[in-house]
């Protein structure tokens, strides 16, 4: 038996994938909606029947997170997400405007390439592959190596399922052995038209870096403010179900509390009634050399999506078995304050302030290290929140939690796991990313002007060489036969002219002779240049329409 090295072996397989998977996005671009639906329908039914065994298998190997949380993620991913995309045209024509003469015609991107997270590694497998197979494109998967056994089984399920649904083979694929090398070559093979990388900023700044149109996602950083009119019960519920969902591992989850001197003794005992464990000075300092090593901002991976008890014990701290999360006070951001970093665990910063404004002034400090991602606001002044609007953060989430906010499952934004950042935040997009991220959209555009005159007919340009616009010229009667051959009246009528004759017809030539406008313009020639002169004003144009159709019965 021939022993292959690790990184040949994995290159040759993604390698192999890309081609397989190319193929199989040429005959995907083919299929109708129904056919699409059919196969979609399919891979819900293989998720919802797997979601808990897959959960598990994500909990064993990462050992981040919830079985129970995993699995509804697993759910959210598929069944809720299919009601978010159902109806959502991703094929043929998207619109048509008959006035503007555009056809919106989708064309699918082709083959995708999905970077998977340790953190959320099913559930993105299941939502990837729903939102490219919606859009008409195959998708061929790289894990995270921590995640790889997962990760391959929940991309097998959803191939199978496609497949026994009339998908062609190698529509989804995913790496087995995953290296490095094998992610590189498939970020740069030529069959992959289009990355979505959802993982740490190195993977996201190698896939913008490869070449090829990618969607990536920035680390998240969010803050919850309670507002001095926000119900502080709703609120710590909402903030305490979100950062304890799947222990804190979707990067929408709350960092950090802020909240007034107004309202502060009810946060707190709000907070502790509920199972937050308030650490001491000393208590906050060992959590946080154990989360961010050598004074680092980024976490220790070993404690991500950890519980408050597992954490206690490694940094020598004893807490409550009933607490839930950590709370850790801060008195500034940055160097020196570990905790206004991301944590994606059951770790929370605590923050007072003044007012509203001093809010506002903390939460920009917090989201330059996650901006363009997610904050929380919880109030009852909609004008606070539209003060808060203007915070560099993609996802602006009122009265509701982070996690289940910002993927779009307990709000009415896009139901996601890959959440952009906007170019502040290092991102290509800034919604929820969705199957209309994954088409191209084609325009078919009708002639409306005429080429040839239009410089001439066009009123807004005024140029010495250009003459006077003949579109907005009074029409000249000169050619009719009502004129007399001998008259020297130009016969001229202006559009106002010939609408006034058809709504009053009572309209004279400002000329010599009197005659009136029904007896010299004839010609529907005439009248359409008279109708180019009302391009302002639709109810006259539609006046001059209407005359000329007259004429021509």
């Amino acid at each position: 038996m021939e022993n292959f090295d690790l990184d040949l072996r994995s290159v040759q397989e993604a390698r192999n994938l890309a081609r397989q998977g190319a193929e199989a996005a040429k005959k995907m671009a083919c299929m109708t909606a129904e056919q699409i639906d059919k196969i979609l329908r399919s891979m819900i039914e293989a998720a919802e029947e797997h979601a808990s065994c897959l959960a598990k298998m994500a909990v064993e190997e990462t050992g981040f997170g919830k079985v129970l949380d995993k699995t509804y993620k697993n759910h959210a991913a598929s069944t809720l997400l299919y009601e978010d995309i159902r109806d959502m045209k991703t094929v043929g024509i998207l619109s048509e405007d008959k006035a503007r003469g555009i056809l919106e015609v989708a064309a699918p991107a082709g083959l995708i390439m999905g970077i998977v997270p340790s953190t959320n590694p099913t559930s993105t497998v299941i939502y990837k592959s729903m939102i490219a197979i919606k859009a008409g494109n195959a998708i061929v998967f790289s894990p995270h190596p921590s995640a790889a056994k997962c990760t391959l089984r929940a991309a097998e399920l959803m191939k199978e399922a496609a497949l026994k649904a009339g998908a062609p083979e190698g529509v989804i694929g995913c790496i087995s052995t995953p290296t490095m090398a094998a992610t590189n070559e498939l970020m740069h093979c030529k069959e992959v038209a289009l990355i979505i990388a959802t993982g740490g900023p190195g993977m996201v700044k190698a896939a913008y870096s490869a070449g090829k149109p990618a969607i990536g996602v920035g680390a998240g950083n969010s803050p919850a403010y309670i507002e001095r009119t926000a119900d502080v019960k709703s609120a710590v519920s909402a903030i305490m179900a979100s950062k304890t969902f799947d222990n804190g591992t979707i990067c929408a989850s709350e960092q950090s509390i802020i909240c007034e001197e107004c309202n502060h003794d009810e946060v707190v005992a709000e907070l502790q009634r509920q199972g937050a464990y308030f650490m001491t000075c000393e208590e906050t300092e060992k959590v946080c050399r154990l989360l961010f090593k050598n004074g680092g901002h980024a976490m220790n991976a070993k404690f991500v999506g950890r519980t408050p008890q597992v954490i206690a014990q490694a940094a020598g701290i004893s807490v409550p078995e009933t607490a839930k999360v950590l709370i850790g006070g801060q008195d500034g951001v940055g160097d020196g304050y570990p905790l206004s970093y991301e944590k994606l665990t059951t770790v929370l910063a605590f923050y007072t302030v003044k007012d509203w404004q001093e809010a506002c002034h903390l939460s920009m400090d917090l989201l330059q290290n996650g901006i363009g991602h997610t904050m929380s606001i919880h109030t009852k002044d909609d004008e606070i929140v539209r003060k808060f609007a203007v915070k560099p953060a993609s996802r602006i989430l009122v009265n509701t939690g982070g996690s289940m906010g910002g993927t779009g499952i307990s709000t009415g934004l896009n139901v996601a796991f890959t959440l952009g950042c906007g170019t502040c935040g290092g991102s290509s997009v800034s919604e929820n990313v969705s199957p209309l991220n994954l088409i191209n959209i084609k325009k078919v555009a009708y002639g409306l002007k005429n080429c040839a005159t239009l410089i001439e007919d066009d009123r807004t340009f005024h140029h010495p060489e250009v003459t006077e616009n003949t579109a907005a010229a009074p029409v000249s009667c000169c050619e009719t036969t009502s004129a007399p051959e001998t008259s020297s009246c130009a016969h001229e009528f202006s559009p106002a002219d010939i609408v006034a004759s058809f709504e009053k017809k009572q309209s004279h030539c400002a000329g010599s002779c009197g005659a009136s406008v029904e007896q010299t313009v004839t010609s529907q020639n005439q009248l359409e240049q008279a109708s180019a002169g009302f391009t302002d004003d639709a109810h006259l144009a539609d006046l001059v329409r209407q005359l000329i159709s007259s004429m021509n019965k």
